[in-house]
């Protein structure tokens, strides 16, 4: 089976049921670190709605939500720049932060956001990333919880996107080229 997105065929590459397996594990890992901690869930727009939405429900205590965007894609390939659109409004000293990141393959924009974000003196940060790409990581940040890792190939569904179609598939697909 394939779909098809503006020019480029993509094909599954993790399912559904492992996404909503994982997204379960994940939520109940963050409520033994976090427990009654009320933590701050700072969602990484656009691509990490999807992620967020689920991880939340899986997380089984009182939490909040922040959103920002930040950027460095366009197309298939990453732009090298850093964008932000929407930033943190949100006093963070002090609080329990958890970042929840859709994709982390060179680590440039959490790299930039997470220095931003020392400088508010949270208390505690867990980077919790659905994606991670081992082999494409050029900067050292530390993910403490990961969804899936997979292959440094270009990925589209559950929230990830080509140009912004394939947000909504279910599951994750690679592009066909890449695939095996």
């Amino acid at each position: 089976m394939k779909i098809r997105l503006h020019d480029l065929n993509f094909v599954p590459l993790i399912s559904e049921e492992e996404v909503r397996r994982r997204i379960s594990e994940l939520g109940n890992e963050l409520f033994v670190r976090l427990g009654d901690k009320n933590p701050l869930f700072i969602v990484v727009l656009n691509g990490a709605f999807m992620f967020a939405a689920d991880l939340v429900r899986a997380y089984n205590a009182p939490c909040e939500m922040a959103f920002v965007r930040l950027s460095s894609y366009s197309g298939t390939t990453s732009s090298g720049t850093v964008t932000t659109s929407a930033g943190l409004n949100t006093d963070i000293a002090g609080r329990h932060i958890v970042i929840v990141e859709d994709i982390v393959d060179t680590g440039r924009t959490l790299h930039v956001f997470l220095d931003t974000l020392a400088g508010c003196q949270p208390a505690s940060v867990t980077l919790t990333a659905f994606l991670r790409k081992p082999e494409a990581q050029i900067f050292p940040i530390q993910v403490d919880l990961t969804g899936f890792d997979i292959e440094n190939k270009f990925v589209v569904g559950y929230g990830l996107d080509y140009d912004q179609l394939g947000r909504n598939l279910p599951g994750v697909w690679v592009l066909e080229s890449q695939s095996e």
